[in-house]
Parts: C-alpha cells; structure tokens; sequence
C-alpha cells in the first residue's frame, strides 16, 4: 500500500516537523515514538536517543476496523505518542485510528523521508585556524561535512547532493563566495554534491588517487595530489593521502587545526576496509589504514582536531556540539590506535557492521557510471551509513 492509498482519519491529527521533534530529543525531553515501517526497515535504521522510546508496530496491525488488543496495549496511553512510517501517510492514518480510540498522538510530517531532511550547522568553536569553520551533521545517517570560510571565500569538504542549494544559500547569507568543493574520497553511503556544486560555478576537487578507481568525469574537475594546497581567504586547505578505507582516501588539513578525515578515521571508530576490495582485499587494505593512521594522522600535533565524514550512535559530541576530537584524546582513548598492526588488522575484521544500504548503486553513481535523478538520489541513501570498522565505540564510554 503506497502512501496515498491511506484514507484521510475522520479525527484531526497533529503533525510534527521534523526539526521540531529533533529539537525536543536535543533538549533531553522524553519522547516515545510509534514506527510504522516493516520490521526489517525499522530494525535497519530508526530514531533513537537517551530519551527516546522507540515501539515498532507495522501499519497494518491497524488495518482492521477492530484492532487486536495485544496491538493497542503496546502503545502507551499516558502519553504524547508521536507516530511516523516512511514517507507521512501511513502515519497519519495509524495516528487517526488511535486518536479515535482516545490516544494522545501526532505524527512525523514525511516520515524518515523528513527526518533525512535536517541538516544542522555547528561552529567548530576549537578551530584555531585561519577564519570560521562549521561543521554539517546529518542525524539520519551520520553525515558530515565542513564550510571553512575566511576572507569573502569559503570551501565545503564532503558535501551531499541533496543539499547542494543549501550549501549555496548558506555561503551567500554569509556574504562569501563558495570556491571550493572538495570530496575525500568515492563515498559508499551517500551521493557526493561535488559535480553538481561544480555545475553551479564552485570548483569542484576530488582526489587525484581516486581516479584510476574508474572516475568518468576527473577530466572536468581538479584532481588533488597529497600536499596540494588550495587558499581560501587566509586560511589553507592541504591534501594529505591517507590510504586504507579507499585507495584513493585523503584528508585535508584545514589550516593546521583540523583534519577532516573523510571515512579514515572518527571520533568513536576508525574506517571499515571492505568496500572497495571486498572481504578478500579487506585484510591489506586494514594494513595500508594503519599505516596511514601510524605515519600521516597520528604524526601531527596532539591538539590537531579530527573530523570525520560520519558520527555513529556510538558517537558522543563535544562541548560545541561537534563530532571532533584532538588527536592525542583519541589516542589515550582509543586502543586501536596504539596497538601493534597484527592486533589492529584482527580488530578492525572482526566486528564490521553490514555494508551501507544501496553501497554499489552509491558508489557506481559517484565514479560516474550510473545517471540518477534527485529523488532517486535521495531514495539511495536512505539509511545508517555503517562506513565505521564497528557498530559499537572503540573509543571507550
């Protein structure tokens, strides 16, 4: 049954946007929500949080004009209940047919399809480089990206397709003009903006490591060599190859205070090593990570902050909000980074989470072999990123 097909509830129902419901669990409020989805799209990727309490009954227990009361005892009736399913209309109709039968409910407007929506920007307040940098947090998969502007320019690192104009409206509110767009690597869990920003007139950079991966387009772009600068304002952004999660994996050093570290390495984890050699390849790919963590990342100053191109569950932020860390913190924090290579390789194959939904068809779209529209582009990313060697913190509590 498509979203349509849902008959109108003959009671009025609240609806909730989605920045609205983000808000109420950011400030620690408890919310119980009522997911509708199928079992198996709940257990794949859902709202969660300290607070949240989470209840998953598929729309058609609600069906029926007479409900099981097994369903109905599951739901509680003490309580604000917020209902939602994946695009807003099965929701509306579950959250109609409870608030017939007396619950206090609203529902999500667009469902996760919303949810997927919200894109936070958080000053990195640490950032102790040339000009102003900010960092992009997607809840519903984790995302992460960075605007560093300084001087009337800026640059976006790891920037998503579906929030291209928002990246556009962003740079001209803040009255810079937007350079640069500058992906990490061939991403396997969202579809990278850097062509479409490119399209727009900001010149777009992937790394020149990837290319031999079976990019169609490098030819219209800037290939980034490690050591590569590019300025913006004052500040300076600096290429640095760090192999291991891809092939062609670089960070960027951005003005010696931070290292966006695409997928190499988080602030709870370090990379998964299988998405681009597959489980055979994955051991001397692990190999490679940890020479790149040993000799590029771990080289540089203990206060030089990372951050990664996702956040996990797993991932507790800092006190600005941010999803960074300095590296030294990491280290004394996160045993992975301190133990021999033997260890680390076992360590990082043996807890790897299942590979991000849709990864193939993401990252055929990203080299440029697939043609994909927007919908169809959001539609593929839907979902937990799982680019993190593990599902659960190696960074300790």
């Amino acid at each position: 049954m498509n979203a349509d097909d849902f008959p109108t509830p003959d009671v009025d129902v609240d609806s909730v946007d989605p920045d609205s419901l983000k808000g109420r669990i950011d400030a620690g409020e408890d919310v119980t929500i009522l997911d509708a989805r199928m079992r198996s799209d709940y257990e794949e990727w859902r709202i969660d949080g300290e607070t949240v309490t989470s209840i998953n009954v598929p729309y058609f227990e609600f069906l029926d004009d007479e409900i099981d009361d097994e369903v109905l005892d599951r739901i509680p009736d003490d309580r604000e209940v917020t209902v939602l399913c994946a695009k807003g209309g099965a929701s509306e109709y579950v959250a109609g047919t409870l608030a017939e039968r007396g619950y206090d409910v609203d529902h999500l407007e667009d469902g996760m399809n919303g949810w997927a929506s919200i894109y936070d920007a958080v000053e990195v307040e640490r950032y102790d480089g040339a000009g102003t940098l900010v960092q992009y947090q997607r809840p519903s998969s984790g995302c992460l990206g960075y605007l560093l502007y300084d001087g009337g320019e800026a640059a976006i690192i790891d920037p998503l397709r579906a929030f291209t104009d928002r990246y556009l409206a962003d740079a001209d509110d803040l009255g810079v003009e937007l350079k640069y767009a500058i992906d990490t690597h061939v991403h396997a869990d969202h579809i990278s903006g850097v062509r479409d920003l490119d399209a727009r007139g900001v010149e777009g950079v992937i790394p020149a490591a990837a290319v031999d991966r079976g990019v169609t387009y490098a030819d219209e772009l800037t290939t980034a060599d490690d050591g590569d600068a590019f300025a913006v304002g004052d500040a300076t952004v600096e290429a640095v190859y760090t192999p291991g999660h891809t092939t062609g994996m670089t960070s960027y050093l951005v003005d010696g205070s931070l290292l966006a570290t695409g997928d190499g390495l988080f602030v709870e984890s370090v990379a998964r090593p299988d998405l681009e050699e597959g489980d055979e390849g994955a051991p001397d790919a692990a190999r490679l990570l940890y020479e790149s963590l040993q000799e590029r990342v771990l080289t540089l100053p203990d206060d030089t902050l990372v951050g990664g191109a996702h956040f996990s569950d797993a991932a507790v932020p800092a006190d600005d909000g941010t999803y960074t860390a300095p590296i030294g913190d990491l280290v004394e924090e996160m045993d992975a980074l301190t133990m021999d290579e033997d260890d680390f390789v076992d360590l990082v194959l043996a807890d790897m989470p299942p590979r991000p939904a849709n990864y193939e068809d993401i990252i055929a779209t990203n080299l440029g072999r697939n043609a994909v529209d927007d919908e169809e582009a959001f539609t593929l990313e839907l979902g937990p990123n799982n680019c993190a060697a593990s599902q659960d913190s190696l960074a300790g509590d």
